[in-house]
């Protein structure tokens, strides 16, 4: 599916806190290393200034033009040895000026992290998001919980713990159920979120599910690690069984 160049920008936490279904919400994009086509939300967006500066645009808001990439840092990183991504940037913009940053990689890394802990921080502002090991598995026992995780450093007890509490409110004893380990160590966490000793994260609203899962899928992705994301971290309501342009202020 193609769309116009001029295409409106629309953000996927736009869509999300809408209730238009991610997948349904977002144009496709192609990414400018591999050819494959994704949604638009699935992939992150490189800012092209006028001058030719490359920079990641982790909430694809960014004027002007773009391009698109859905591979790991570390395809990244060698196609930025290698030249293929100049040489793809060139090419989609006809020959123009690009300078891409050597540190592009990390760049991007930091980008994409710092959507997800700034999409926490307005979730935990909004009141979906739960933190605390008791308040965590009160919900959890209750059938509530519908997205668990944990700090990169939360250890073992702790999430297994939850985990198990989880699985019985959810009715889902002898699944795989058990909560995502986050990139993001509780130092980290307890930064971006203004709270001491950040290490277990909850949600109860699938709205606000699908707002993390945004960002965290793309930043996991980034990192090559988000195979089973969904089916570890993500429980049921109850009840339930390439180049573009973007106009500044759309």
């Amino acid at each position: 599916m193609r769309n116009p160049h001029n295409e409106p920008l629309t953000s996927d936490i736009q869509s999300a806190a809408a209730g238009v279904p991610e997948k349904e919400a977002q144009p496709e994009r192609k990414c400018v290393l591999t050819g494959r086509h994704d949604a638009r939300g699935a992939l992150v967006r490189l800012a092209i200034s006028s001058e030719g500066k490359v920079m990641p645009d982790a909430l694809a808001r960014a004027p002007g033009r773009g391009a698109w990439i859905g591979v790991t840092r570390a395809a990244l990183e060698t196609a930025l040895a290698n030249g293929k991504l100049k040489g793809a940037l060139v090419r989609g913009f006809k020959g123009a000026r690009i300078d891409i940053p050597p540190d592009l990689g990390a760049r991007t890394e930091a980008a994409l992290t710092r959507a997800l802990t700034d999409r926490l921080g307005i979730e935990l502002r909004a009141g979906t998001l739960l933190m605390g090991t008791e308040r965590i598995a009160q919900a959890a026992r209750a059938g509530t919980v519908l997205w668990l995780a944990h700090a990169s450093d939360a250890g073992s007890d702790g999430p297994n713990k939850l985990a198990q509490a989880w699985r019985v409110g959810q009715m889902a004893e002898g699944t795989g159920l058990k909560g995502f380990i986050l990139p993001l160590d509780r130092a980290a966490l307890s930064v971006a979120l203004g709270r001491d000793n950040v290490v277990h994260l909850a949600l109860t609203d699938a709205a606000a599910v699908r707002r993390i899962e945004a960002p965290l899928g793309r930043l996991v992705h980034f990192l090559g690690r988000d195979d089973g994301l969904n089916e570890a971290a993500v429980g049921e309501a109850p009840g339930a069984a390439d180049v573009d342009n973007v106009t500044k202020g759309e």
